[in-house]
């Protein structure tokens, strides 16, 4: 498997954990934003949620991003509903493994209040809690706690994988 996406809801540390998970890997690291519309930023950073309808264009780059790598490649992206998931993977053309950044409330509240230059505000967080579908068990998945260091959250979703993988 070569196509990665690091999923999970604002302030989990996607990119992070992302890129850290790339380096163990030997792999390219992207970071979702960086593929977003300039629509979607503007309307984050308004404190506006985005619409299914805002996010396809933006799913589809994700997707497109994983599609024929050649080596391990690592997006980091929120994928919030099996649907996105699902378009992502229908974009990519092929299997993606999900990595699942899994916090409660209050580590995510703490972390976007302490992090500085990021367009996607904490009154933000609640609406994407609510759209959150974590991974089902039939999903490629593995689900990792962030409530650890970075590194201690990448082994455990690199012993993840490797359950997956043998």
């Amino acid at each position: 498997m070569t196509a990665f996406v690091v999923m999970g809801v604002s302030g989990c540390g996607k990119s992070e954990i992302g890129r850290g998970f790339a380096r163990a890997i030997g792999g390219k690291f992207f970071d979702g934003d960086d593929l977003h519309p300039a629509e979607n930023i503007a309307k984050m950073s308004r404190g506006d949620p985005l619409s299914d309808a805002d996010r396809e264009p933006w799913l589809d780059r994700v997707g497109l991003r994983l599609k024929d790598v050649g080596e391990p490649t690592v997006v980091a992206c929120s994928a919030l509903k099996r649907a996105y998931r699902e378009r992502i993977i229908d974009r990519a053309g092929g299997p993606v493994i999900f990595l699942y950044l899994e916090g409660t409330r209050d580590v995510l509240s703490e972390r976007m209040t302490s992090r500085e230059g990021h367009f996607m505000p904490p009154a933000l967080l609640d609406s994407q809690l609510e759209t959150l579908e974590p991974p089902e068990p039939d999903e490629l998945s593995v689900k990792a706690s962030i409530d650890q260091a970075p590194d201690l959250v990448v082994a455990e979703l690199l012993a993840g994988i490797r359950g997956k993988t043998q």
